[in-house]
């Protein structure tokens, strides 16, 4: 039996802190007061012409909302919104909230309405979102600093939690980091923990002699191996667009492996296992006072880890 959660349209908007559990906290209120506001926003939004209702996050509110998802609706439709949520489409918010709506009063049926703009866009966006993190899972490229494996990414989408389960599996005993230049965070890795930190700004150190050897390895490799009657530039950028090649290491220039930049002795430094995770933390630069780099586990903390 369908259940119908009547609102009223309101002239105004909800804007709150740009978290997913502030997102739920806006949905809590739209339920409770029996509105429907014209748009929602996160905090670094611009100013809007609605008059606004800023919406505090509670955490508490927000579990009650991400239950019902799964009680009314289906386990899918919450995964459905999770990954919604890391989308950039700019008007998310609504979408979300209009999908949530009908789940509600359809239940689990919702996602087989198709032709419904509110699952049908929902659904679009969400395939964008794992294309791009398949995509980054091939086109990634670490850089070996000290015994810490570091690489650099900028994505349209927040993907960071789609690549961890595979990176912090394929690289269980390795400490990596991996930075989203584009939202200004990081996936960092130990043998023990994972978590996903703020980072506005990264610096990696001077490359060693042994990774420029590397690069240089694998560039000569890329070039090796094309056959130059089958060269077909429109065909390779269909397969790997262009706006992966500025941090891949076969389309960087020489000039990026000169060893003017080299410190030390050749080969690479020998690390004590406790020695590996300052590193990192002394690339993060100044702003890294701000952040905690206590990371987190994967199973203790799963829905914030991944969200």
């Amino acid at each position: 039996m369908k259940q119908r959660y009547p609102a009223k349209e309101i002239a105004a908007a909800y804007r709150y802190d740009g978290s997913f559990s502030g997102f739920l906290s806006c949905v809590f209120a739209s339920y409770l007061r029996k509105e429907y506001p014209s748009a929602i926003f996160p905090e670094d939004a611009p100013q809007s012409l609605f008059p606004e209702k800023w919406i505090d996050t509670d955490e508490e509110k927000a579990r009650r909302v991400y239950i019902s998802l799964r009680k009314n609706i289906s386990a899918e439709a919450r995964e459905q919104v999770r990954l919604g949520f890391l989308s950039c489409f700019s008007e998310k918010e609504m979408l979300l909230l209009r999908f949530i709506r009908t789940g509600m009063e359809e239940g689990p049926a919702v996602m087989h309405r198709l032709a419904d703009p509110a699952v049908h866009d929902l659904l679009k966006i969400v395939q964008q979102l794992q294309n791009e993190s398949h995509r980054f899972i091939e086109f990634l490229r670490f850089s070996e600093y000290g015994g810490v494996l570091t690489a650099i990414l900028e994505p349209e989408n927040r993907i960071l939690s789609l690549l961890a389960n595979h990176f912090c599996s394929r690289y269980s005993g390795e400490h990596f980091l991996i930075w989203d230049k584009t939202h200004g965070e990081a996936l960092l890795h130990t043998p023990e923990k994972w978590g996903i930190i703020p980072l506005t700004s990264f610096t990696p150190p001077a490359p060693g002699r042994e990774e420029v050897e590397y690069r240089r390895l694998w560039k000569r490799f890329y070039e090796t191996v094309a056959i130059e009657s089958r060269y077909n530039p429109k065909c390779r950028r269909s397969h790997m667009p262009m706006r992966y090649w500025k941090h891949m290491t076969e389309f960087q220039r020489e000039s990026v492996f000169s060893p003017s930049g080299i410190q030390g002795v050749a080969g690479k430094p020998q690390l004590t296992e406790e020695g590996k995770l300052p590193i990192i933390k002394a690339s993060l630069g100044a702003p890294a006072e701000a952040h905690s780099l206590v990371l987190t586990h994967p199973e203790e903390e799963k829905i914030h880890a991944q969200i």
